[in-house]
């Protein structure tokens, strides 16, 4: 029965003006399901039908940049403070991210459309001008991250162009949220290489745990390149478009408030996963302290996979190298569709999976363009294309706190929320987050301007 209730409702006229829609029966069916398996008390398949938005946002976010940035962290530093950094990062992100999904769940409207109704059209579109700015550099740096995982196998940068685009186009071609999400999840699980990675080059544990316990050895060097560090792993964690994309997303799967629990609990195991895997990537990259790093930044080779096969064995390298492509693709398909989300909301247009390419044109052409544009860009010679990629991180650390401000606001409208906006504890940690982010891109930022205003003098 439950497996006709979706084409049973699409037939239905409820009026004149008013008719079942083809997203809402397909959200229906969805729903169906949901409801059946919490009848049945099966928490376990109830959760399985639930889980999407929270570990794509966290899995997406270990995406070619952040992956880059923590083994180069590694390779230079080694484990130390950063090791233990990156979970403290990705605790953060969890408290961010429960809050767009339970907007998301208790409203079923995204982050974009909730701006532009509540702060009106000029505010909605800077956020979603500020995402689209920051969304495409990370694009950029996407395409760069399989590139480099591709040039590991001998193929070049019109391989990695194709197939970044060509797999945006297919994942969006079913009409269908769950076919699009499922297809990610089966790809984000392929991040989980980098902490094969990290167990193959037989780390000393000992030095994992004493990193866990004091934080050191702290990283050396200057002011400005430790804010840079800082402002990286930050980046490489939490970023505008996540919150796009976690709300919206909640938003197009049909969560509901009885949802919140599962959602949490989606989130949480997001970010535990993402940060053992982003924690993989930094140990992996420890293995190359003390070998030189001379060459790993040169993009004519296979960078750091080509490294990590000349330390640690054939095996490392090439698992390295497929994780970049993984991180990358995954990371291209939730950035992209964060940015079709967020423009088409703003536009006041539809935008869900859920619906065909008619009747959600902007979202779905969006989707594509933003992805081709990246692609574009990476087959333009000369273009200091790893240095875009090591710097996407600390553009969205500095971008970040405008995002997170309307998070917050939005969190705690009871007029939207009810019982469930924001209690104090939520606004504690939220409001600690907002000011760290913001201070850390703000010294960044006002250092190295100061450091140019000197050398210009």
């Amino acid at each position: 029965m439950a497996e006709h209730l979706g084409d049973e409702i699409n037939e239905v006229q409820l009026d004149d003006e008013l008719q079942i829609t083809h997203e809402d029966a397909v959200r229906s069916h969805d729903r169906s399901r949901v409801l059946e398996a919490r009848g049945h008390h099966s928490r376990w398949h109830l959760l399985w039908l639930l889980v999407g938005p929270g570990v794509l946002a966290m899995l997406g976010e270990n995406d070619g940049p952040s992956m880059i940035s923590y083994t180069a962290t590694g390779a230079i530093y080694g484990i130390g403070f950063f090791l233990p950094f990156i979970v403290v990062t990705f605790l953060m992100a969890i408290v961010c991210q429960e809050m767009c999904m339970r907007v998301g769940a208790v409203t079923h409207r995204g982050y974009g459309q909730l701006v532009l109704e509540r702060y009106g059209r000029s505010w909605a579109w800077l956020a979603a001008g500020d995402l689209l700015f920051t969304n495409l550099v990370t694009l950029i740096a996407e395409f760069v991250a399989i590139r480099i995982g591709l040039s590991y196998f001998h193929l070049g940068a019109g391989v990695a162009a194709l197939l970044g685009v060509v797999l945006v186009v297919f994942t969006s071609s079913g009409g269908r949220y769950w076919r699009w999400e499922r297809i990610a999840l089966g790809l984000a699980l392929f991040n989980g290489l980098f902490l094969v990675c990290a167990i193959l080059v037989k780390p000393q544990l000992g030095h994992i745990g004493h990193a866990f316990v004091t934080f050191s050895p702290l990283p050396h060097g200057g002011f400005n390149e430790i804010l840079l560090l800082l402002a990286s792993t930050i980046g490489a964690t939490v970023t505008p478009w996540m919150v796009f994309f976690q709300q919206s997303a909640s938003a197009d799967k049909g969560l509901t408030p009885s949802d919140i629990r599962e959602g949490r609990m989606d989130t949480v195991a997001g970010g535990i996963i993402a940060a053992l895997f982003g924690c993989g990537a930094l140990v992996a990259g420890a293995a190359l302290l003390g070998h030189g790093v001379t060459g790993v930044s040169g993009f004519a080779g296979a960078g750091f996979p080509a490294a990590l096969g000349r330390v640690a064995g054939g095996t490392v390298g090439t698992l390295f190298a497929l994780g970049l492509i993984e991180a990358g693709a995954v990371a291209i398909l939730t950035i992209s569709a964060s940015t079709g989300y967020a423009v088409s909301e703003c536009m006041g247009r539809s935008s869900s999976f859920n619906l065909t390419f008619k009747e959600a044109a902007p979202f779905y052409s969006i989707n594509v363009i933003v992805a081709a544009i990246a692609a574009a860009v990476i087959l333009i010679p000369g273009v200091p294309l790893l240095s875009i990629a090591l710097n996407a991180n600390v553009l969205a650390t500095v971008l970040l706190p405008f995002t997170l401000a309307f998070v917050v606001m939005l969190a705690n409208d009871r007029q939207l929320m009810g019982r469930w906006a924001n209690g104090l504890r939520s606004n504690l940690m939220a409001g600690t987050i907002v000011a760290v982010v913001a201070i850390c891109g703000a010294a960044y930022g006002i250092d190295s301007f100061l450091i140019q205003i000197h050398v210009l003098s």
